[in-house]
């Protein structure tokens, strides 16, 4: 899970199906990638100007060690 994504998001006031639609894919789909990671390289470009963040922090993971 990308706390960060899901922050901004929130912060932006979309659902799931919302930023599942901005990128063309169904809403189970864009839930599936949010948990695995497994966006396009176009899915993130838009992501990142959707968001207006840079790569490192909408992607940032959390290490369940610490």
């Amino acid at each position: 899970m990308f706390r960060n994504l899901e922050a901004e998001q929130h912060r932006a006031g979309m659902s799931n199906k919302d930023v599942a639609e901005y990128l063309h894919i169904t809403r189970v789909t864009y839930e599936a990638k949010k948990k695995t990671g497994k966006f396009t390289r176009d899915e993130i470009v838009s992501l990142l100007a959707l968001f207006k963040c840079k790569f490192e922090y909408l992607f940032e993971t959390v290490d369940p060690a610490a």
